[in-house]
Parts: C-alpha cells; sequence; structure tokens
C-alpha cells in the first residue's frame, strides 16, 4: 500500500539487509525530499529502522523475511537491473567499498549477469581474504569465481582468469587445510592441466612447487622428485636465479627423504 515507498523498500532489499542513505540515494536517483518522505514513511511503518540523520543515516530491515519478501517481489529483469546499477554506482561513486568489501560488488555484478566483471571480483575478494588470512573465505571467493565461469561459453579468454583462479585457490586451501590435502591436489591439477592450453607461462612455477609439497607431504617422493626435476629444467631455460633455488631446494629436500645423500648436498649447496 506504500507505492513509492514500496519500490524504495525493494531497492534497499537489493543492495541488503543493511543500506546506506548515500547508496540508496545514488541508485534510486530519486528527488531528496521525495526519497526522504517515503524512508520516513517505511520507518513508521515499521519495515525499516534508521540510525542517524541523512545524508548520513544508515537503515535495517526489521527482520530478514521482509527484506526477503520485498526482493522477491520484483521480476527478475527489474531485479537484476538493480544488481547491475548498484554494482556500478559502487564502483563509481564508492571507492573505499570496492576497496574494502570487494565481495559486495561481485555479488551484485553476479545478481546482475555481468559475469566478466564479477569474476574480477570474486577473484579480487579472494585477495582480500588471503591478505587478511581469512583462507576460508577466500576458499569460497575462489570457488564462487570458478564457477561462475564456467557458465561462460569455452574460449581461450576464458582460460587465463581460470588458471589465476585456480591457483589462488589452491594456496588458499594449502593454507587452510594443509599441504596434503585432497583439494590441494585438484585445485593445482587442474591449474596445471589449464597451463597446457595456455602455453609457456611463468604460472606454471607456483602450480609445480604446490603440487611438489603436497607429494612431498603425502611421501610420495619418486612423484615429488619429478615435480623438482621439471622446476629445475624450467630455471635453467629461463635464466631465473629465483627459481633456480626453489628447484634445487625441492630437490635437495627430497633426494634427503629418498636417502640419496650426496645428491641432496649438492642440491641444497646449489640453493
Amino acid at each position: 500500500r506504500l507505492r513509492t515507498g514500496k519500490v524504495i523498500a525493494q531497492l534497499g532489499a537489493t543492495i541488503g539487509r543493511h543500506f546506506s542513505y548515500a547508496l540508496l540515494q545514488a541508485v534510486a536517483q530519486l528527488d531528496e525530499v521525495m526519497l526522504q518522505h517515503e524512508l520516513s514513511r517505511l520507518v513508521e511503518a515499521e519495515i525499516i529502522y534508521h540510525r542517524g540523520v541523512p545524508p548520513q543515516a544508515t537503515y535495517t530491515f526489521k527482520h530478514a523475511l521482509i527484506q526477503d519478501a520485498a526482493y522477491q517481489s520484483l521480476l527478475k529483469s527489474t531485479r537484476q537491473q538493480y544488481h547491475q546499477r548498484i554494482a556500478q554506482v559502487l564502483e563509481a561513486q564508492f571507492p573505499e567499498t570496492t576497496e574494502a568489501a570487494p565481495e559486495l560488488l561481485a555479488h551484485h555484478y553476479t545478481e546482475g549477469g555481468l559475469i566478466e566483471q564479477a569474476i574480477a571480483y570474486w577473484q579480487r575478494a579472494g585477495e582480500h581474504a588471503s591478505d587478511r588470512s581469512a583462507y576460508l573465505e577466500a576458499i569460497s571467493h575462489f570457488t564462487t569465481g570458478i564457477e561462475i565461469l564456467k557458465t561462460l561459453p569455452e574460449t581461450p579468454e576464458r582460460t587465463q582468469p581460470a588458471l589465476t583462479l585456480h591457483i589462488a585457490l589452491g594456496t588458499a586451501l594449502q593454507h587452510a587445510k594443509g599441504h596434503a590435502a585432497p583439494e590441494v591436489e585438484h585445485a593445482y591439477t587442474q591449474a596445471r592441466e589449464l597451463c597446457q592450453q595456455v602455453g609457456e607461462t611463468p604460472q606454471l612455477v607456483p602450480i609445480l612447487f604446490g603440487l611438489w609439497r603436497y607429494y612431498v607431504t603425502r611421501s610420495q617422493f619418486h612423484t615429488a622428485h619429478e615435480l623438482g626435476d621439471t622446476l629445475l629444467r624450467l630455471a635453467q631455460h629461463g635464466d631465473d636465479p629465483a627459481l633456480m633455488v626453489i628447484a634445487h631446494s625441492a630437490l635437495g629436500t627430497t633426494c634427503l627423504w629418498l636417502g640419496a645423500l650426496p645428491a641432496a648436498r649438492l642440491h641444497i649447496e646449489e640453493s
């Protein structure tokens, strides 16, 4: 029965259970007097609560079910347009939010059907979580990005972001579940297969090293040795001193556990 207020409630529900006046105003594109009037009506009807006064005010739906009812009452096409508009406004006008909570933009771009932008922000969200050592959160973000990427047609352009996401997922899984977790092998194996599609790429190094740590931790030393040999060939081919350190260190450790002590000493001294 609130008419214009219903539209405001639906738009607020699309933003989330909590939303700021500043973001709602930027997205709603309504006259400020009308917007404040309709928000006051929603508050009086106890559909939403508020703290502060505009333009610093924030609003919260009284109950998650009310938010859900307002959201579900939208046509799918309208809902998608709202999500697109929210994501674009956040990106253009709220750089602090974009920096601090990229998962918000990832969510809105996903629901808005802008998949390529969504994938980029899921990756950023995962990296942001990893930087805070929130590895379970990072795993969730990277996995979501990978799943969404699968909805796109299989093209060469899809391979590179998939590769980046799988490498990042492998690293996060190592931190959260340990080097020997089966999920770690799966993530890095998928990444290695993607590398074969891309061709020679420096990203092969963290993949091989991640797999090496997986196999050496599980005492599968012969497989680990083969990976160390591959790392060393890459280092020699690319004349990369940093990679030489990694390769000789990996081979030295593997040879030690295999009982090949002279070879282990040689590689460790080289490292």
